[in-house]
């Protein structure tokens, strides 16, 4: 067993990185764009044991790395608002920038299959999730988008930062 995937998130939280942020996600960007690691490294998720691996996603946390945005915090999908900590163009960036290192890294592809939003599992991987619709907006958009078709953005942006 390896990692074979790299589950992107927003925390649904501030800027800043919560101990909660730190329990539930390898590594999270703040608003600043300072990359922050979890407690639990990313291959605590190879073999999950209750308690010491970080659960960020529903039924497929074995074998996923959980990178996320301190972002979000009150946001609404419809009528769309972005809250009161919407992503930042620098912290989307150095996010692409570690999203590409971790690809490289634990040699993960960048495919719809290995790299993912949380909001694309569900229609890319057919495994059910609770209504999440991170990530479908980023900065530059004026409402949610669909999330395969952001996934495929942000995939994109990952791929050429691995080029650099």
């Amino acid at each position: 067993m390896t990692l074979k995937r790299i589950i992107m998130h927003w925390s649904a939280g501030a800027h800043s990185v919560s101990a909660l942020d730190r329990q539930h996600y390898h590594y999270i960007v703040s608003g600043t764009g300072e990359a922050i690691a979890g407690i639990h490294r990313p291959e605590s998720n190879i073999f999950p044991k209750k308690g010491a691996y970080a659960a960020h996603i529903l039924s497929l946390n074995t074998g996923s790395i959980g990178v996320a945005l301190a972002a979000m915090a009150g946001a609404v999908e419809r009528p769309f608002n972005a809250g009161k900590a919407p992503i930042t163009p620098v912290q989307l960036d150095k996010f692409i920038h570690l999203v590409a290192a971790l690809s490289c890294k634990y040699g993960i592809p960048v495919t719809r299959e290995t790299v993912l939003s949380h909001a694309e599992v569900q229609p890319t991987l057919k495994v059910k999730q609770r209504g999440k619709w991170d990530i479908c907006w980023i900065p530059g958009m004026f409402a949610p988008g669909d999330p395969v078709a952001v996934g495929d953005e942000l995939r994109r942006r990952i791929t050429a930062a691995k080029a650099v």
